[in-house]
């Protein structure tokens, strides 16, 4: 695995990250860390790696966009000082599109998106952040037609120009729900299409865990 030892690594997002971690750090034992894809990746890295003693700290916060994000990155990410950075930001700023149609100044435009994903990243590189991993958004919608799945393709992609410009680790979120919507339905994993069970969460930690090379031997 690439991760080193000993690093802190900070994960960030909205509310599928969040998931009722501690405020105002997710870091410790119990739920502090919440109940979703962090938890369970967190877990696995102890019981598979036990002598690397990454430290973990959770700090979605449900309902962000990544305006939101840009407005506490200082405190919330920089000032915490972390070795390596996970960030997962944009259901969000698509589905206000949708269900705050008319409230215009809702809406995040990808170039907004793009261009502010991008500043946050540059700002963590010359902060001092060694490992960064951008995981795409996505919506567990097998139609790609659906108008929901295609805009959050498009902010997907951004995030793949992002990984690309500055060498980043690069999680496509989408893809490992796609492989399991080939066998089943999407509401087998959330009724809304955005806030995934806990097998839901164990896609997105297993995606995860592969992008860092993750292996159940420990090596």
């Amino acid at each position: 695995m690439i991760i080193p030892d000993r690093v802190k690594l900070l994960m960030i997002g909205d509310s599928i990250t969040d998931c009722g971690r501690a405020r105002p750090v997710g870091e410790g034992k119990g739920d502090s860390l919440g109940n979703g894809y962090v938890s369970m990746i967190n877990a696995l890295l102890e019981a598979t790696y036990p002598t690397k003693e990454i430290r973990m700290v959770n700090m979605g916060i449900g309902g962000n966009t990544v305006r939101d994000l840009k407005e506490r990155w200082q405190s919330d990410v920089l000032d915490l000082s972390p070795d390596w950075l996970s960030v997962m930001i944009g259901i969000n700023d698509v589905t206000r599109h949708f269900n705050r149609r008319h409230m215009r100044e809702w809406h995040v435009s990808l170039d907004e998106y793009e261009e502010t994903l991008d500043q946050l990243v540059a700002s963590a590189r010359e902060g001092g952040v060694s490992g960064i991993v951008l995981m795409t958004p996505f919506f567990i919608e097998s139609n790609r037609r659906d108008r929901v799945r295609e805009m959050v393709d498009r902010y997907g992609d951004a995030v793949k120009r992002i990984a690309g410009r500055h060498g980043t680790l690069i999680v496509d979120v989408q893809q490992a729900f796609d492989r399991y919507l080939e066998h089943h339905h999407s509401m087998e994993l959330a009724a809304d299409r955005v806030h995934p069970n806990q097998t839901g969460h164990m896609i997105i930690a297993r995606a995860w865990l592969q992008a860092v090379g993750y292996r159940w031997d420990g090596q």
